[in-house]
């Protein structure tokens, strides 16, 4: 069967880099399937789950936003996040996202400002989201 070379990139590192079967994606106007020889793409990442299928397992990590770049034969990712299930505080993240709420509630805030808030709180909750998910 065909594989496709996977390979997510963040700031600070390469988050993953191998041949799998399959992956979904969040884009921007919702969940994409990618399998190989699919047709060449460019698009928005949204904060959420990017699943990944290898030999029939199937595994996830929590992304931020960003980009994707689709070839026949490999995705690449570069997102500000990528965090496996298993590397996620709950408290933590639950304690950030707390913050990030509260601060919104400011009056004062800037556009920026408040952009760079609901961002926080887009990647907090796709955290959360993939780290309540598997404990259910």
């Amino acid at each position: 069967m065909a594989t496709l070379k996977l390979e997510i990139v963040t700031p600070e590192a390469k988050a993953y880099s191998d041949d799998v079967d399959m992956v979904v994606l969040p884009g921007f106007e919702g969940e994409m399937g990618i399998l190989p020889n699919h047709a060449p793409l460019l698009s928005l990442l949204r904060p959420g789950e990017l699943r990944v299928k290898k030999g029939g397992q199937e595994f996830a990590l929590a992304v931020g936003e960003g980009f994707v770049e689709i070839h026949q034969t490999a995705v690449s990712v570069l997102t500000d996040m990528a965090i496996e299930e298993a590397k996620i505080d709950e408290n933590a993240t639950q304690a950030a996202l707390d913050r990030a709420q509260a601060a919104l509630k400011n009056k004062d805030l800037g556009g920026e400002e408040v952009a760079a808030i609901e961002a926080a709180i887009a990647k907090s909750l796709a955290q959360l989201n993939l780290k309540r998910k598997k404990r259910h």
